[in-house]
């Protein structure tokens, strides 16, 4: 048994003064390339990753629910008799969002849960809870979900609970992540393909900026609001154009008059990157990770000066890291305003990367850095304990 897995299922039997029934991982995930697509119907490389939420569940014999969360230490109590609406503790709202629609199929139950993903780094640890309550409450009263609904589940309670109107991504790819895979999504259907992620010599750094500015979520928005806006623009002048992944650059030039500055280079951004995603998938199939790394880099250029979810802390490790030999690429992750930067580079330059950047980061900022070596792993699923 694992720290984080031994930690949950004592903690349950300490509270509870029983055996939890079941154990479940949900991860976190690292997303390749492909950023702020997902809700703009284009595809994305996301995969799950070596961190996760331990969720440890079983009935409680009435219909009241406990939640308890150890890192936080914090507990809240509700009973599925009442109204479920969303409540002042945020961390309360990922779980509450997934209950409310399935409420009618539950029974009580007791849920303790704890994460070994950075909370506010961009690694998605609010759809590993979205995700990971969801699968706990179907395997515990046999609902019978598939994977796809578990996603959606999760990504609906984020939209009514937390009011972050995200895409499919993050929950997707904490439900079905394969290890060593990484999943090429299309945010329109849903179909989805995955393509081996053997990087050989190369590996996948994280650096968390240890900062989360709080217009995430108004930026965030903001940022759906704007896009919808400029797709509206341009189907206006061009009907056979449904969706972001029907545009090209030159839809985009031929409306930037009335599309506008900002409006412009929010579009752009969303055109360019839908076309990194399938170049990217191309770079991965034939292990040409120099070309992937220009992708990322692109990204990155992409993210700062059009999509404008960036900010100096990222910058700033995005630039270091870009000036040290063999990084090839490197970007901010998630949603931005703060969090991480993924680093593709040579393995055997992961201690020069590690050592410059937290200096200089340090000399710079103020704020000791984080570094993650992350691999690609399995998504949510049950944790056989024997």
């Amino acid at each position: 048994m694992s720290a984080l897995t031994e930690k949950v299922v004592s903690a349950y039997l300490q509270i509870f003064q029983s055996e939890p029934s079941y154990t479940i991982l949900s991860p976190g995930r690292i997303n390749i390339i492909g950023e702020h697509v997902d809700y703009n119907d284009g595809f994305v490389l996301p995969a799950a990753i070596n961190k996760y939420v331990c969720f440890a569940i079983a009935e409680s014999g009435s219909s009241s629910c406990t939640l308890v969360a150890l890192d936080l230490d914090k507990t809240y109590a509700f009973d599925l008799t009442d109204e479920i609406s969303p409540v002042a503790d945020m961390w309360v709202n990922y779980i509450l969002g997934v209950v409310a629609p399935i409420k009618k199929e539950l029974k009580g139950f007791n849920l303790v849960f704890s994460s070994t993903i950075p909370m506010g780094s961009g690694l998605s640890s609010s759809a590993a809870v979205e995700c990971g309550a969801a699968f706990a409450l179907n395997t515990l009263f046999d609902l019978g979900l598939s994977k796809e609904q578990l996603a959606k589940l999760g990504q609906q309670a984020e939209h009514t609970f937390v009011g972050v109107k995200c895409g499919i991504m993050d929950q997707f790819a904490s439900v079905f992540g394969k290890a060593n895979q990484v999943i090429k999504l299309d945010c329109n259907t849903l179909t989805y393909d995955y393509f081996p992620a053997d990087l050989g010599d190369y590996c996948l750094v994280l650096l968390d900026s240890k900062v989360k500015h709080t217009h995430l979520t108004s930026g965030y928005n903001t940022r759906r609001e704007e896009v919808e806006a400029g797709l509206n623009i341009i189907k206006q002048a061009f009907p056979e154009v449904n969706t972001y992944r029907d545009c090209t650059m030159e839809h985009v030039e031929s409306v930037k008059d009335r599309l506008g500055a900002i409006r412009y280079k929010r579009c752009s951004y969303v055109v360019k990157e839908i076309k990194r995603v399938g170049e990217a998938v191309q770079a991965l199939a034939s292990n040409n990770f120099e070309a992937l790394g220009k992708l990322i880099n692109a990204t990155h250029e992409g993210l700062s000066a059009d999509y404008e979810v960036s900010c100096d802390e990222l910058d700033f490790l995005v630039a270091q890291a870009q000036n040290i030999p063999d990084v090839l690429g490197a970007r901010m992750m998630g949603g931005g305003f703060g969090g991480c930067t993924i680093n593709l580079l040579k393995k055997s330059a992961i201690s020069k990367l590690e050592d410059e950047i937290q200096l200089a980061y340090k000399k710079r900022f103020g704020i000791d850095l984080e570094v993650y070596q992350v691999a690609i792993s399995e998504g949510t699923h049950l944790y056989n304990r024997n």
